[in-house]
């Protein structure tokens, strides 16, 4: 079994195993040396600051703490060793350096181009876990269920994780002006994140590390002077070959100027791209806009072509009410006058109803021409006179579907050993014809209590789910021993006078108390039993709803 990071750690702190290191430095030399050479943007220098790193590892392999996640801790290292030596080197040389190098530089892809030089800024800015976690995953291309391991959490939750890191690291780099969609990111750096180290250097790391673990201080502090000189030596190296060709110097300097032109370019490109995103959000929110307006427009279209077809059925009971009035004999003038006022009026109604849509309801397709000529027999000169005939038309057709409604509920009943329904689409198998199901979305299965003024049997019933017009409209009121109706407007009066009720029943009570269980004559007699504004007010109230319903009457 290939044993874990923290047991060869370990077996090299205890035993200076210097198979344990060596194993250590071949799982994250890959890792290291690619951090180091982002930020160093030199081989040679990548790999000075990856023997450096392992040196500090194995100087501390012995204090580290049992939790520790080895890739995020070597991870923070190579970025301090890295960020010195840049620190050491002049501007100038590492320009030069630069340029020389650039030409060797892998670039697989312009995304990578770009992400590259700010993805290791961008990893400081996220926290340790979600660091840790894109290393494991991403770096050192462990699956999901290693990073859970490594993380003390579920395959599921280090999931969660290494998909939050990666939109914190998008979201670093829309900031700067690159755009680059998650997935995408999660490829890029799946293949390009983590480069072959030299061959050779895991060798050298390991060999140099362990004689830096064995050594005293003293000994290790030469090394590091010596990996000092080895920078100071090859700069100078590459100062000579670079004063030795003229030429070279020349052109590698274009090129790093050419490199700053690019940066600055970038730079500018990031307040355009901002632009271009806010522009893209405008003609979204315009598209909605258009999309909203077409959508009206086709409602608007439909009503328009529903008006003809009204007019037809029109036309056609005035063609019926002329053959009736034709077949009678000794009908006088008055009776064909009423009539032609009665077939306008329902030709009014028709046109009323298409012109305002919230009036409609899906069961008025359940009318015949008679129901029509009902709705339309009184006076339509007011709204008051409309909105009267509209609700007389709604609740024909509601009347009819509650007719069906009721035998329906029976069958269902009988069939389930007399259990009520839970949903309405459980009855509409036992319908004569299949119901349309925006008809069922009017109604609903509701408590007894929803309208308490209306007993039919049971602890629930089936009842609308809301009136168009609750001071005209009807409720019905099906149960499983019985059929009723009630109006809208008295439900309402009826549930606040139950409130109200409620409210006064301490007073109800002691005045029982006091005058030996009568009860009072007034409701003006309650007063003095009062104890709360509350009380005060729902008395009012009372009085108010027995006044109404005295008018009403």
């Amino acid at each position: 079994m290939t044993a874990s990071d923290w047991e060869l750690i370990e077996r090299y702190a205890r035993g200076q195993s210097e198979e344990a290191f060596a194993e250590l430095v071949s799982r994250h030399v890959d890792l290291v040396y690619s951090a180091a050479l982002r930020q160093v943007r030199s081989p040679q220098l990548a790999e000075e600051v990856a023997q450096s790193v392992f040196i500090d590892l194995s100087r501390n392999a012995a204090r580290l703490k049992p939790d520790t996640v080895l890739s995020p801790w070597l991870y923070q290292v190579t970025r301090r060793t890295a960020i010195d030596v840049v620190r050491r080197e002049s501007r100038r040389q590492v320009r030069e350096q630069l340029a020389l190098e650039i030409a060797d530089m892998n670039s697989n892809s312009p995304a990578w181009s770009q992400i590259e030089p700010l993805l290791d800024e961008a990893m400081e800015t996220l926290e340790a876990e979600d660091r840790a976690a894109l290393l494991l995953r991403y770096f050192e291309n462990k699956s999901l269920r290693e990073v859970g391991q490594a993380l003390g959490a579920s395959e599921d939750a280090a999931q969660k994780r290494v998909s939050r890191a990666v939109e914190r690291l998008r979201e670093a780099f829309t900031k700067r002006g690159i755009s680059a969609g998650v997935a995408g990111i999660a490829a890029l750096l799946s293949a390009n994140a983590v480069q072959s180290a030299p061959l050779g250097l895991s060798s050298a790391i390991s060999a140099a590390s362990a004689l830096a673990g064995a050594a005293v201080p003293n000994a290790t502090l030469g090394l590091t002077k010596a990996i000092a000189m080895t920078t100071t030596q090859k700069t100078l190296i590459l100062t000579v070959l670079a004063l030795g060709a003229g030429a070279g110097i020349y052109g590698a300097r274009q090129v790093s100027r050419l490199h700053e032109q690019v940066d600055a370019l970038q730079n500018q490109q990031a307040p355009l791209t901002a632009q271009i995103e806010q522009l893209r959000h405008e003609r979204d929110d315009s598209k909605m806009k258009l999309d909203a307006l077409l959508q009206e427009n086709e409602q608007l279209r439909q009503a328009s072509q529903d008006v003809p077809k009204l007019r037809g059925e029109v036309a056609r009971l005035r063609a019926d009410a002329r053959e009736l009035s034709a077949s009678k004999t000794g009908t006088n003038s008055a009776t064909e006058t009423e009539m032609r006022s009665w077939l306008a009026r329902v030709d009014q109604l028709k046109q009323r109803l298409a012109l305002t849509p919230e009036s409609q309801i899906p069961e008025l397709k359940l009318l015949n021409d008679q129901d029509w000529l009902n709705a339309a027999k009184g006076k339509l000169e007011s709204d008051e006179d409309y909105r009267r005939a509209l609700s007389g038309l709604r609740g024909a057709a509601e009347s009819k579907f509650a007719s069906d409604l009721r035998p329906a509920l029976s069958k269902y009943i009988k069939a389930s050993g007399g259990q009520f329904p839970t949903d309405l689409s459980q009855v509409q198998p036992y319908f004569k014809s299949p119901v349309d199901d925006a008809i069922l979305q009017r109604w609903e299965i509701a408590p007894a209590d929803k309208i308490p003024n209306v007993r039919v049997g049971g602890d629930w019933i089936i009842t609308q789910k809301a009136a168009v017009d609750e001071e005209y409209d009807g409720a019905f009121v099906i149960g499983p021993s019985g059929y009723g109706t009630t109006n809208f407007k008295t439900v309402a009066s009826d549930r606040d006078m139950e409130s109200v009720k409620n409210v006064l029943d301490p007073a109800y009570q002691a005045y029982l108390s006091a005058n030996g269980g009568k009860d009072p004559s007034d409701p003006s007699l309650l007063a003095p039993y009062l104890t709360t504004p509350e009380q005060q007010a729902a008395l009012k109230r009372f009085q108010e709803i027995m006044a109404a319903q005295k008018h009403d009457e």
